[in-house]
């Protein structure tokens, strides 16, 4: 419940760090458990996902209002 300019450097740690914490996840609990988080994952990073996706595509990524600052 931070506001948008203090959620960047926690968001971006978690961007960083789940792809390690989803592998360990499915290591020791098991595949349907990876695929809840990757589930979860994918639901908390829905946006910057579909940014960096466009931008590795090529295709125009405008940024929301509220981060152009």
């Amino acid at each position: 419940m931070l506001p948008m300019r203090r959620q960047m450097v926690p968001g971006l740690a978690l961007l960083i760090t789940a792809p390690g914490l989803l592998a360990w996840i499915g290591w020791v609990h098991g595949w349907i458990w990876l695929a809840v988080g990757l589930f979860a994952f994918v639901s908390m990073f829905r946006n910057p996902l579909i940014y960096f996706l466009r931008r590795a595509l090529g295709r125009p990524s405008p940024l929301p209002k509220d981060m152009q600052e």
